[in-house]
């Protein structure tokens, strides 16, 4: 039976292809996300969408709004407990599908020409378009099911490797999913082409959600096995005579209160929100800096900010194997909240060359390596296994009110520091352009937040020894 358990859990390439599978779902989630990021300049000034800076944020932040308002997170986080990997992992990928279609449909011709629907989402909150209402709704039912599938992938990730590579196996999921972001900021510009056929690039990207679907069901199958192969172990133990195992503390719906008298798990989830609040908003506007302030081509504006998920490919699964040998997570967090205040502060105030603009990208992805590499390996050390799906998934419904808020407060921002901008470029007033240095001095401003939260977790793990600083690998 040892032998067979080998072939699983105790044997690395099962534990890498487990990963490789998990992770493709990832992958096609992260690119779906951004798929629209750098094609904010095109729908911005074709007047048809009708969509504004804060229209824009409007629509950034609605892939939180049914985490944050519905619980909807908390609920999958809970599901996710009670109803295992397989269910949960399964369902909320059919959800992302789901969401998907509704944002493609809402960028296309037939929809803008009065096709479904239009009628409906013209008649309500007319401040927006017809086509901003539909594609928030679309990406809001998708971020539902992005947010539980990637706590569900994590839950993956703890099961296979706790004890093992944990840190290594986080950084190289989270680098797989991010080629996700890296793919859609570049490629999203080029498959749009020169007329700027915007939905094809969101075509693109419920075709490669779909791949991922059928990816985590392969996944399944070994998951499958792994649990049957351990009950085995277990029933061939106690037909050998030997002591029945101590059962195990069942998940209850209570249990999700003991983590808001955690003090612990209550910093990282408030690092969590604003480091990452500083982050994925940034990149939803991040061309869109690189054409008004660097002077970027709006076809090339996604290759800069590409450079940050391309980066981190590399160095999250980097980072994590240090973490994993050497440990020091609580002061990774820390050095990886200081560079992103930095690189904001510089797009803030720098000049405007595009080489600065490059390695200051490449900061961030520097910054953005470290703390997640140290941040999500440092769950399963501070709270219990039975509830730590529910964990994960709090601090990412914790994560989502940032996710929701930010994008929105950036693009109102923008409007207002901008008056009368977006129809000088409609209408190709040379030299017309947003200014983007008050909505960096609010992404400085999460970040020093973040900071703090960091130094209260190095303070309370010094004080508690909660072994943030040590190794992940156990000999």
């Amino acid at each position: 039976m040892e032998q067979l358990r080998k072939l699983l859990k105790d044997s690395k390439s099962a534990r890498w292809i487990v990963l490789i599978l998990a992770s493709t779902m990832m992958f096609s989630a992260y690119l779906f996300t951004d798929v629209v990021s750098p094609l904010k300049s095109m729908i911005m000034e074709n007047p048809a969408y009708g969509w504004s800076n804060a229209g824009w944020g409007f629509f950034t932040g609605a892939y939180s709004f049914f985490n944050v308002f519905f619980l909807m997170l908390l609920f999958g986080g809970i599901i996710l407990d009670k109803m295992g990997i397989r269910f949960t992992g399964i369902t909320f990928a059919l959800i992302m599908l789901i969401g998907a279609f509704f944002n493609y449909y809402a960028l296309t011709d037939t929809f803008l020409n009065g096709g479904p629907l239009y009628g409906f989402f013209n008649s309500f909150l007319t401040d927006y378009s017809p086509s901003v209402k539909l594609a928030a709704l679309g990406f809001a039912l998708f971020g539902v099911g992005a947010e539980t599938a990637g706590v569900t992938v994590s839950k993956v990730m703890v099961k296979w490797f706790q004890g093992k590579e944990l840190a290594l196996a986080m950084g190289l999921q989270v680098a797989i999913a991010r080629l996700g972001t890296a793919l859609a900021l570049s490629m999203a510009p080029r498959i749009a082409g020169a007329m700027h056929n915007v939905p094809r690039p969101v075509l693109f990207g419920i075709a490669l959600l779909a791949a991922g679907l059928l990816s985590f069901l392969a996944y399944t199958i070994m998951d499958i096995k792994y649990d049957k192969e351990e009950q085995q172990e277990k029933d061939d133990a106690l037909a050998a005579g030997g002591e029945p195992e101590a059962e195990e503390e069942k998940f209850k719906i209570k249990d999700v209160g003991l983590l808001f008298t955690n003090k612990p798990f209550i910093y990282i989830a408030m690092l969590c929100v604003l480091f990452y609040s500083a982050v994925f908003p940034f990149l939803k506007y991040a061309s869109d800096l690189m054409v008004n302030k660097f002077g970027v081509d709006p076809a090339t504006a996604g290759d800069i900010p590409s450079l940050l998920p391309f980066g981190t490919i590399l160095l999250t699964p980097l980072f994590g194997y240090f973490l994993d040998k050497k440990g020091k997570g609580a002061s990774i967090m820390i050095l990886g909240s200081l560079l992103l205040i930095v690189v904001h502060l510089v797009y803030a105030y720098g000049p405007a060359s595009q080489t600065l603009a490059i390695v200051m990208m490449l900061l961030l992805g520097i910054a953005f390596s470290l703390v997640p590499a140290a941040m999500w390996p440092a769950v399963p050390r501070i709270v219990e296994e039975r509830y730590l799906g529910s964990a994960y998934a709090t601090i990412f419904w914790i994560q989502n009110w940032g996710l929701m808020g930010v994008p929105w407060l950036i693009g109102w921002t923008l409007d207002k520091v901008n008056p009368g901008v977006t129809e000088q470029i409609r209408q190709g007033v040379e030299g017309a352009h947003y200014d983007y240095t008050t909505p960096m001095l609010i992404f400085s401003a999460t970040g020093i937040l973040g900071l703090v939260f960091a130094f209260l977790l190095k303070q309370t793990d010094k004080k508690k020894g909660l072994g943030l600083e040590l190794p992940n690998i156990q000999e």
